[in-house]
This record gives structure tokens, sequence and C-alpha cells, in this order.
């Protein structure tokens, strides 16, 4: 059935037939309501082409990311994109995902927009001060946010919250009888990165316990970045007795590291990874580890936030924070003696 034996079998015109499929607001919301029934029991699609020379959207979301090799392989940022995609597949949109230069990102979402090739925006990774979503303001983009940023004005997005993550990471070790705690994070310009370092000093401090700044460490988001850091944390002397990890990527290299140095992980060294353990096991080990969402929900959740954007609701309604709970794994233990 086309859009013409749709609009004859309701007794009305083409133009108000497509208008109300695709949710014009002159059309009143009985008729819509009206001609979405018939269009649902007649089996009707409408041509996605008609349709987006006739609404001027693109029907599609984009997300770039500056992609590395650790990414391609990452389950994790894959699960995510698949409950995105499941989302939006539900909506009849689809997603789009660009690669794009880490020194440079700005450039890739000025030819995706100006392209007119997506409604909106998913921006994920978001730094302190991003000129990515600055960007997107001053274009009037509509974008949802995966973490938080320092913009001035109200905007949608979903968060884990790290703080509060590593806090309880850290509470958990010191009811363990561990003193030397470090922190392994990724780059300081990330959001994320200095919510879980504001965590971390803040339970250090609540537990009167010093932190030692060779214990403080952060760099490359990615598995090497984790094995080197972690190694040179184990130069330390004394080295720590138990390590907070602030991503799952790093934490992956980080208990290589820890292997390769024929340590015995929850009785020589204790780790607990924040935002998850990582998805396949390592040698046998349950990690202990914070968890606030399965990266696929994550992802449904992201793509809601989008579509009510694109509805109209307000960017300040479209604002979710989710708190972590820990999972007790085997990486963790009691303070050797």
């Amino acid at each position: 059935m086309n859009l013409k034996d749709l609009a004859q079998r309701l007794g009305m015109s083409q133009t108000t037939v497509s208008r109300a499929l695709n949710g014009y607001p002159e059309v009143s919301a009985q008729t819509r309501e009206r001609v979405i029934a018939a269009a649902a029991e007649a089996g009707y699609r409408p041509n996605p082409v008609a349709r987006r020379l006739a609404t001027g959207r693109a029907d599609a979301i984009g997300i770039i990311y500056p992609l590395g090799a650790a990414d391609l392989g990452d389950p994790y940022f894959l699960e995510v994109v698949g409950g995105m995609t499941e989302a939006l597949n539900r909506a009849d949109m689809d997603l789009m995902i660009a690669s794009a230069s880490q020194s440079d990102e700005v450039r890739t979402y000025a030819r995706m927009i100006e392209g007119r090739r997506i409604d909106g925006m998913v921006v994920a990774r978001t730094k302190l001060d991003d000129p990515r979503l600055h960007y997107l303001v001053r274009k009037g983009i509509p974008f949802v946010a995966y973490g938080r940023s320092n913009l001035p004005d109200p905007y949608a997005w979903l968060d884990l919250d790290t703080a509060v993550g590593v806090r309880r990471a850290v509470e958990r070790l010191v009811s363990l009888g561990h003193r030397r705690i470090a922190l392994l994070g990724g780059p300081t310009d990330l959001y994320f990165v200095q919510q879980g370092r504001k965590g971390f000093l803040g339970a250090m401090a609540e537990a009167g316990l010093r932190v030692d700044p060779r214990y403080l460490v952060d760099g490359v988001l990615n598995q090497v970045g984790g094995y080197e850091r972690m190694a040179r944390l184990l130069l330390c002397d004394p080295r720590p007795t138990a390590v907070v990890i602030d991503n799952q990527i790093c934490g992956v290299g980080a208990l290589r590291a820890l292997v390769d140095a024929g340590i015995e992980v929850g009785r020589d060294v204790s780790i607990i990874i924040n935002d998850g353990s990582p998805p396949d096991p390592l040698m046998g080990y349950n990690v202990t580890a914070t968890e606030s969402a399965k990266p696929h929900d994550i992802g449904v959740r992201l793509i809601e936030l989008m579509l009510a954007l694109l509805g109209g609701t307000p960017a300040d309604e479209l604002q979710v924070l989710w708190e972590p709970k820990l999972k007790i794994g085997n990486t963790d233990g009691p303070c050797p003696g």
C-alpha cells in the first residue's frame, strides 16, 4: 500500500496523511492517531526518501569517536553501540558512526552536520571544557552528552557517577585494612577522570589517610596505557597494596601488568575497577568492580534521551545520573601482612 491508497482509504488528502505520519503540529492529535492506527492496520510504511524530503530530517543520529585500534575491539563500546542501534531501529532511524582525528574532532563534526546527514549527535568521552559541545551549541544541533562537561546552559546528558564509584571502591579497600591505595586513571582533561580523582581524594581524607603523590597516575585511555601505569606503580618503594582504576579500558591492561609481574591479584595487590569489570575473563579472575548499568542499557537510554530531545522535551529535563553499585569478586582482599 502506498500513500495515495492510504489517503483514499481514510478519505483524506495525501498531504494531511503525510503530515499526520510525520508529526506536523498543525494536524490534530485525534487525526494523527486515526492515521497512525490505519497505517499500522494496513501495514503501510512510508517511503524513507519521500519522508526525508517532506520533513527535512535525515532520520539518523550520529556518534563520532576518536577511534584507536583498541576501540575497534572493545566489547564495551560495541555493546553501547548495539543498544543505540536497537533503540533507533524501533524508531525507524539509523545510527551513523564516524571516526575522527583526536587532534581535530570538530572538523569531522562540521562535515557530518553541514552535509545534513544527521538529526542529532551523541557525544562520548566528554571533556571538562569540550570544544565539540560548544560547537554543537553554536550551530543549534540537538545533542546528548555521554558524560558531563562545563557548559553555561542546560544540555541533555547521561552520566555514570565516577566520583561515587571510586569513593565506594576506596571505602571497600579501607575496610579490608589497606592504607597504601593508588588511583590509576585516564587523561585528566576528561570529566569523569576529574570526578574519579575527586571521589578518591575525598574518601582518603575521610579515612584519615595520606595520599602518596606517586600513587596518583593518569595517562592514555587504552590498554597499553593501563599496563604502563601499573608497571610504574609497581616500581614504587613501598608499592601500593591496592589500586583503584577509574575505567574499564585501562583496567584490562593494568591486570595484565600484574599477571606478567608474577603478582597474585587479590592477595599481593588488590584491584577494583570502576565502571564495570572487563567483559572477558582474565585468567579466571572475577573482577571486583563498581557497576552502574550494562553497556547495552546505556546505549538504549542515550537514544531515548535523544528522541525525547528531538520531540521537544527541554534539555534540563533530560539529565540522568546513574549511581554505581559495588560487585565483589576475587581481585581484592585483606591487606597483606
